[in-house]
């Protein structure tokens, strides 16, 4: 059985076309998928349903992708959340984005969309979740592999799918420099990584998350990677 077998992705986008696009394509790789072209009509979808997966543009006509996004996770906190942004959006649109699972920007290929969506499910769907893991411990970071939750220096921290999957590949492996390349392969499931920014968007996003709590702990090797300090 593949990671999304049986997943139902929620595709919220304006324009038909690419709505049509995505629709047929998630079909195509055996997903289930619902259809919607404003906030009102996915809210009303997802009453009805529980998605596994949310596939947000984030311009809407009758309101903001970014807001939708929150209030169906605040429904269902296990739910996977993808946006879908312009590829010149301003830098605090992409930034807001942080409570999310992963963003693809426009225009995009339908492949890696498919793909995106499979590896946040590979992460977040509770079927995967193996019991009774022993936690992991770097320093005053705890995380626990049963429930995901994240404390540092004994406070719990707040983490999506993605920062955490993140954050325990860097646990994983100690004090070591991870190359920007392995992270993609790793973390997002990129089968040939190219040339993203995605990494660095979620280290800034965990630094946002840890830092209020202690000394910094992720460090920068330029032109290399990351690890922890």
């Amino acid at each position: 059985m593949t990671a999304h077998e049986g997943a139902t992705v929620l595709v919220v986008e304006d324009e038909p076309s690419i709505a049509d696009v995505l629709t047929i394509a998630l079909r195509y790789h055996r997903f289930e998928v619902m259809a919607a072209g404003s906030v009102r009509e996915a809210l009303a979808l997802a009453e009805r349903t529980r998605p596994d997966a949310a596939l947000l543009d984030v311009m809407l006509p009758d309101g903001d992708g970014r807001a939708l996004g929150r209030e169906l996770r605040l429904r269902r906190p296990d739910l996977a959340v993808v946006f879908l942004t312009a590829r010149d959006a301003p830098a605090e649109i992409v930034g807001a984005l942080g409570f999310g699972d992963d963003y693809i920007t426009k225009p995009f290929n339908i492949d890696e969309v498919v793909a995106r969506i499979t590896a946040v499910l590979r992460r977040t769907r509770q079927g995967d979740v193996l019991p009774q893991r022993p936690p992991l411990r770097y320093g005053d970071l705890e995380l626990d592999e049963t429930t995901y939750q994240v404390h540092r220096a004994g406070t719990t921290v707040e983490l999506t799918p993605t920062e955490y999957a993140l954050l325990r590949f860097l646990v994983r492996n100690g004090g070591r420099i991870v190359p920007k390349d392995q992270l993609l392969r790793h973390v997002w499931q990129y089968e040939h990584p190219a040339e993203s920014t995605v990494v660095e968007t979620y280290i800034s996003y965990l630094r946002r998350k840890l830092e209020p709590l202690g000394p910094p702990v992720i460090q920068t090797r330029r032109g290399v990677g990351y690890g922890l300090a």
